[in-house]
């Protein structure tokens, strides 16, 4: 989504949509954030301006929005249909979107669902050029780029679980970061030798006018605390790879937790 966000000019405004706390701060961006949820929102560190409204009937202005950032909300929206048209009303004719969801065939999104009951998910999602087609069409904004997300099951995560711990994570290694650690490891190598998909959580699609290239190479390190995506080659780069325990490691930029290494590789 930054590639978004970071090209938006002074005096333009960005929503976030569905966000619940916030998909990203205030300031990743020049535009003013308004954050919008079913769900009333607490104020968060940076103050950004918040509303509890429903994603099918947004009290904004037609065309009010420069971009619109819709990270894994469109899976909860009931009557998707009808929010799509109030995203197209709301979202500026030379605007952009970014939407995330999760991918419903996938072994994450099901230990996911099973996990927290359904977890929420109304919508399966289950084709990624089908639903890019199904968003344009709604929304009359091109499909300008996807690309496929992985987990690192960073939801399983003891800081991230609600409380009290749910007994079904305790068949999962309790949320210990040593049993997430294991579990990137080892997926990231089984779909590099036997090419399937046990990384894989969902994608990332960009519309409309985004303001730079958008790179689609599949990112499969992910943080097992925090879920922050890195390039392989970024974190090479920036020195933060070295070796542990014969373990190729690396701590994450943003929460610093310790990650297993993985170069980048595309998956089926």
């Amino acid at each position: 989504m930054y590639e978004i966000l970071r090209n938006l000019p002074q005096g333009s405004f960005v929503l976030d949509l569905g966000c619940s706390q916030g998909s990203f701060p205030q300031s990743a961006t020049a535009a003013q954030c308004i954050r919008l949820d079913r769900e009333r929102l607490l104020p968060d560190s940076d103050s950004t301006p918040t509303v509890q409204a429903d994603a099918t009937a947004m009290p904004f202005a037609d065309h009010a929005f420069a971009a619109i950032v819709s990270n894994h909300s469109l899976e909860h929206f009931d009557g998707l249909s009808k929010a799509l048209a109030e995203i197209a009303r709301v979202v500026a004719l030379d605007g952009s979107l970014f939407v995330a969801v999760p991918d419903a065939s996938t072994f994450t999104d099901r230990l996911y669902r099973w996990l927290s009951r359904g977890g929420g998910h109304v919508n399966a999602f289950t084709s990624a050029p089908e639903l890019a087609l199904v968003i344009q069409r709604a929304t009359g904004l091109q499909h300008v780029a996807t690309r496929t997300l992985c987990s690192s099951l960073s939801f399983l995560n003891r800081c991230n679980s609600p409380r009290p711990i749910p007994k079904r994570l305790m068949l999962l290694g309790g949320g210990h970061s040593w049993s997430l650690f294991a579990y990137v490891w080892i997926s990231r190598r089984i779909d590099r030798w036997f090419g399937l998909r046990t990384s894989v959580y969902g994608w990332a699609f960009y519309f409309g006018k985004i303001g730079e290239p958008v790179d689609t190479q599949t990112w499969v390190n992910v943080c097992i605390r925090c879920g922050s995506g890195c390039a392989s080659q970024k974190l090479i780069e920036t020195g933060r790879v070295h070796s542990a325990a014969r373990f190729l490691v690396y701590r994450c930029p943003t929460c610093g937790e310790m990650n297993p290494y993985t170069v980048d590789f595309e998956l089926a």
